[in-house]
């Protein structure tokens, strides 16, 4: 699906042009469920598509009742995954916050996984929510061979989602994400981890992303010359990489990955390759996601300044 052209200003909303879904999310905002069990039932061959929508959706419903009703009037394997999906969401919040609801709130979504993986055994989806869950206790599996720093982690439960849909792209990076150092793991672990796993994906791959998103993660402004790094030809070569093998299978994705071109037209112009970068965000169109560029700063201006150095108009531009 071709993303539309830039007209002036920035599309913030995670259902960037999947119109189903935009149109759903109004839907559930009014406390209705109907179209999300049709946008969700039709994604049952579509694991990546499942997990995107699934995903925006639960963030449109984790703070109403919406999800609790639709399970008790039609206990469908949809009804279960939004259940799995929000309560995931609403522990993460919760423990993030210090909540003192946070521990029941984790046995509540942990109960609703289970009934989500039941429902569908085939779907991931319910296992990469509680993949998201990991990083609230650390579990300490034994890494595989081939990783220099061995670190331990929920290998098990991500091996169990490999072995349903062996690259699901929401499940390596939630797993990746249990190794950064804000979560108790460390620069180099991440670093290992990111490059372990996109090694194993396919060249054309969005996964051999994970090292430009580990290399974001470990970003300290307060390091002599740290926007620099991504100039160093290991960086560079990466994403320039991607850049030839992963962008041109973007015009077959059923919606515009925004967040892998935004990490990717990222990198791009910090390693100063402006045209690669131009090719880019055309290919996001308008669509914006404030990460990796909030990270920097206010994610609008990060992102306007990264877009003028490539040539191409910001929002006020004219």
């Amino acid at each position: 699906m071709a993303a539309e052209l830039f007209e002036g200003h920035y599309v913030w909303h995670p259902a960037a042009d999947d119109r189903v879904l935009a149109s759903v999310c109004v839907d559930v905002r009014a406390g209705r469920y109907r179209s999300a069990h049709e946008a969700l039932a039709e994604t049952r061959s579509d694991l990546a598509l499942r997990a995107h929508r699934s995903l925006v959706l639960a963030s449109e419903a984790a703070g109403t009742d919406l999800v609790e009703r639709w399970l008790a009037e039609e206990a469908t394997p949809e009804a279960a995954l939004m259940w799995a999906r929000v309560a995931v969401q609403r522990a993460l919040r919760a423990a993030d916050a210090r909540d003192d609801r946070a521990g029941a709130l984790e046995r509540i979504a942990l109960t609703a996984c289970d009934r989500a993986a039941d429902a569908a055994p085939a779907d991931p989806t319910p296992w990469v929510a509680r993949l998201a869950m990991a990083r609230l206790h650390r579990l300490r599996d034994p890494a595989p061979q081939g990783l220099l720093t061995a670190p331990p982690g929920p290998w098990r439960l991500f091996a169990h989602i490999l072995s349903l849909d062996p690259w699901h792209r929401e499940a390596h990076h939630r797993f990746l994400s249990c190794f950064f150092a804000r979560y108790g793991g460390s620069v180099t672990a991440a670093w290992d981890v990111a490059a372990f796993l996109s090694q194993r994906a396919p060249g054309d791959s969005a996964l051999r992303l994970l090292p430009l998103v580990a290399l974001v993660e470990s970003y300290n402004p307060t390091q002599l010359l740290a926007e620099q790094i991504w100039e160093q030809p290991q960086w560079r070569s990466t994403a320039l990489a991607i850049y030839q093998n992963w962008l041109p299978t973007v015009a077959g994705y059923r919606f515009t990955p925004v967040l892998d071109l935004a990490y990717l037209a990222h990198a791009l112009v910090m390693g100063r390759r402006e045209f690669e970068a131009r090719a880019v965000f055309t290919a996001a169109g308008p669509y914006a996601s404030r990460m990796p560029w909030s990270a920097f700063g206010d994610p609008a201006e990060q992102l306007s300044r990264a877009r003028r150095a490539c040539g191409l108009p910001v929002p006020g531009s004219g």
